[in-house]
């Protein structure tokens, strides 16, 4: 009988970081994290298949929207494919819109701060608006 193993392209954390734009400590913190995963080779250096770059890529795609990491783990069942294409699970359109609402709220709280402290910028400066350098 002859087997058939099919080759399996891997990359060291570099050349993942490399790939995909990212640094080797970011594919360290998402390892920890639980988000992705590696082997080891002989030489004890973390080994990544080709999935992993597909995935590292929609993990960066979430975080760029507003998501944090903690959120992301909501979308792990569908972080191999093609996240932009595909329509997003109750759980995740659950979880967008809560890490939407939670911006809105820290948006409005600054918001409020920045018009306090103008207020009393002018109040101090005879209305004299200062230009930001």
């Amino acid at each position: 009988m002859i087997r058939v193993v099919a080759e399996v392209n891997v990359m060291r954390i570099g050349e993942l970081a490399e790939a995909t734009g990212t640094t080797a400590r970011a594919l360290r913190h998402y390892e920890e994290a639980g988000l992705i995963s590696s082997a080891r080779a002989a030489n004890g250096y973390r080994v990544y298949d080709e999935v992993a770059a597909v995935r590292v890529r929609n993990i960066r795609h979430l975080l760029a929207v507003g998501l944090t990491l903690e959120d992301v783990r909501h979308f792990l069942p569908c972080l191999d494919g093609d996240l932009a294409a595909t329509h997003p699970s109750e759980e995740g359109l659950r979880v967008a819109w809560e890490r939407l609402a939670v911006l809105n709220e820290r948006i409005a709280a600054q918001a409020e701060v920045r018009d306090r402290l103008e207020a009393a910028l002018l109040r101090h400066t005879g209305g004299r608006i200062r230009p930001v350098a």
